[in-house]
């Protein structure tokens, strides 16, 4: 009896003996089926919202692996999903029992300083980039946890401490290795299947499986100025106020998160605050120690702050120190806008929300990336929205699937409160399962919505690439 795997139109496939025979024969990588003793560990992901069952998942050792593994598929009309870190948070990375390409294991990374350049493999992790960047002083624009991997990063836009000074990830990239639906290798950039390489650019997964990127590298470090202080939750809406002035004011090179949440149990935050609300205000400045600190002087005397760990260190540390509050295992559901400003009345609300925050992990965040993103034309790379100075970011984390339906009310509640305080688009990585075609078209807007079908029809016609936050085509 052969193998039964999902199709892409919802049956099912039987693979014949002699078709899998071939497979196994092409391919250098490890092939899972459920019997197998690593299936279970390698299907799941970040999110445990997630518990889906791919009939097969084969392991990447190269980008031929990726080849052989996408002509199977295309071959048997398989139902299909691409994991590179697992880290999205609507588990785009894991489908229901069609074929999981799993690209993990792919984590090279080559650096030249004579041109500022890094290529990294798709299976790498921020850690992994920036750990042989800042060897050499230098560093890509990346996000804030360091487990989080930069294919999905990358193809839906990316951001991080980095953004203001140099624009979304997607900006900084080169050139890409992408495997395409025809099963063929190619090499995309500016010069070279332009289109193709536009469309990739925070267009998300759609049109092909990137196996390799090429990043523009940027001086930093290897020591910064960063880290966060904290103060009491009666303190917030003044804080927030500050930060409103603080964040608008700040030169590029200083970068701002806004966080409102319970007390972790975290050794930086003294005892009597721990499960009590706080704010907390993370910070990273790349430029002077000197300059930074003179910067954060007036934060510093805003009320009356129970914790301040912002110092010299290295930037590597501080692209982890948000690490601790995503772990793997949680249960997480997000909601997010795009804001042009902290307005007064986004602050109450905010303020207002995070008072009822449900469960001791979840937060609202307000992350600033105003600067260089909004220099450039909407129609430079679909991630768009040149309007956006924050990004505001309702995240629901807890441990029980019984808490479910507690912890996703709340995070709907308060993002449906902000709404109209939103610049109306919003970002296509923080998309959760549920979300369609209206936030879709919030994140893009349809001139590139138009325009990503029509590549869609052109590089993908058949909807191989269907597992994805889609672009009709």
């Amino acid at each position: 009896m052969g193998l039964e795997l999902k199709r892409v139109d919802g049956g099912a496939e039987t693979i014949s003996p002699e078709a899998w025979q071939a497979f196994k024969a092409g391919f250098k990588g490890a092939l899972l089926t459920p019997e197998d003793a690593a299936y279970d560990e390698t299907r799941q992901i970040w999110n445990a919202m997630i518990d889906r069952r791919p009939g097969l998942i084969a392991r990447c050792s190269g980008t031929v692996d990726v080849v052989q593994a996408l002509r199977f598929a295309r071959t048997h009309r398989l139902l299909l999903s691409v994991r590179s870190g697992g880290h999205n948070i609507a588990g785009l990375a894991v489908c229901e029992g069609g074929l999981m390409i799993d690209m993990s294991l792919l984590r090279g990374v080559w650096v030249d300083p004579s041109t500022r350049t890094a290529h990294a493999q798709a299976g790498c992790t921020l850690a992994d980039l920036d750990r042989e960047t800042q060897a050499h002083g230098l560093a890509a624009v990346m996000g804030f946890v360091s487990a989080t991997g930069i294919a999905g990063l990358t193809v839906g836009g990316g951001f991080g401490y980095l953004t203001r000074q140099h624009g979304w990830t997607c900006d900084t990239v080169v050139s890409m290795e992408v495997v395409t639906a025809d099963g063929q290798i190619r090499r995309v950039s500016a010069d070279r299947d332009a289109e193709l390489f536009w469309a990739l650019r925070g267009g998300s997964g759609n049109f092909g499986i990137v196996t390799s990127f090429e990043y523009r590298l940027f001086p930093v470090g290897p020591e910064i100025l960063g880290g966060a202080i904290a103060w009491r939750g009666d303190d917030a809406r003044q804080v927030l106020d500050a930060y409103r002035e603080f964040s608008a004011a700040a030169p590029r090179e200083l970068t701002s998160v806004a966080v409102l949440r319970k007390a972790p149990p975290a050794p930086w935050l003294p005892k009597e605050v721990h499960g009590q609300s706080i704010i907390a205000i993370f910070v990273c400045h790349t430029g002077r120690i000197d300059h930074g600190e003179a910067l954060l002087a007036p934060l510093r005397q805003v009320g009356q702050p129970v914790a301040d760990i912002v110092q010299r260190r290295p930037y590597c540390q501080m692209q982890s120190l948000l690490d601790a509050t995503q772990p793997k295992g949680r249960r997480y559901y997000w909601k997010s806008h795009y804001l042009s400003r902290v307005s007064p009345e986004l602050a109450d609300l905010a303020v207002q929300h995070a008072g009822r925050i449900v469960s001791p992990h979840s937060a609202i965040l307000m992350f600033q990336i105003g600067g260089a993103l909004n220099e450039l034309p909407p129609e430079h790379s679909p991630a768009g929205n040149r309007d956006a100075a924050y990004v505001l970011n309702i995240a629901g984390s807890w441990e029980k699937p019984e808490d479910d339906a507690a912890n996703t009310a709340w995070a709907r509640a308060a993002f449906e409160a902000t709404r109209h305080c939103s610049t109306g688009g919003t970002y296509i990585n923080f998309l959760t399962e549920e979300e369609g075609a209206d936030r879709i078209q919030a994140a893009y807007g349809q001139p590139t919505l138009n325009r990503l079908a029509a590549l869609k029809q052109r590089y993908d016609p058949d909807g191989l690439f269907s597992h994805t936050k889609p672009v009709s085509g």
